[in-house]
């Protein structure tokens, strides 16, 4: 079986046809949604880069996990502070400029057969990094590698070019309530 799994992840990939996903909207559960289908491919003996946009430093523990385990590489960028997209700073648009570039090379490298845009949605939306790179991305894209793309209030254009789209709806959350987030569930 596992010599099967091996000869699966050969260069031409696994794939005859990897999708374009993205995860959307303000309810809880994208990143969660994209790091289920990556543990789900490392179990398969896929190859795997998750690109996080402004999720530098911060002690997440999805980060901490998945970089103890084989054929997963994590490239995070950004800092531990939130972003005031009322105030984008220098620094900011260069780490997301930063993200996208290792995205891209992940991306045409063919070494992974799975690459996560983590927040790259919420990047775009703030400007952080421009929407044509990222569509330019998607179309060249390899056939074989799936690419998913998380964030909220993701471009409609985006949208448009995924094969798969899934909104998570808000309906109640505990932050409304002043629930702060906590170590092991929202990070």
């Amino acid at each position: 079986m596992t010599e099967q799994i091996s000869q699966r992840s050969s260069s031409s990939g696994p794939f005859s046809r990897g999708l374009v996903q993205v995860f959307t909207g303000d309810g809880k559960g994208k990143t969660t949604a994209a790091l289920g289908a990556v543990i789900r491919a490392l179990g398969h003996g896929l190859k795997v880069c998750v690109v996080f946009f402004m999720k530098g430093d911060y002690p997440y523990g999805e980060c901490k996990i998945l970089s103890q385990l084989p054929n997963v590489k994590i490239a995070r960028f950004g800092s531990q502070q939130f972003i005031d997209p009322t105030n984008i700073k220098p620094e900011e648009k260069e780490q997301a400029r930063q993200a996208l570039a290792a995205a891209r090379e992940a991306v045409l490298s063919g070494s992974y057969d799975l690459v996560v845009l983590d927040e790259v949605n919420l990047a775009v939306a703030w400007q952080l990094v421009e929407l044509d790179k990222v569509i330019k991305l998607i179309g060249d894209k390899p056939r074989n590698v799936e690419l998913i793309l998380t964030g909220r209030k993701a471009d409609t254009k985006l949208i448009q070019l995924a094969d798969l789209v899934t909104e998570m709806l808000k309906i109640k959350h505990p932050y409304d309530e002043g629930t702060k987030a906590r170590k092991g569930i929202e990070y």
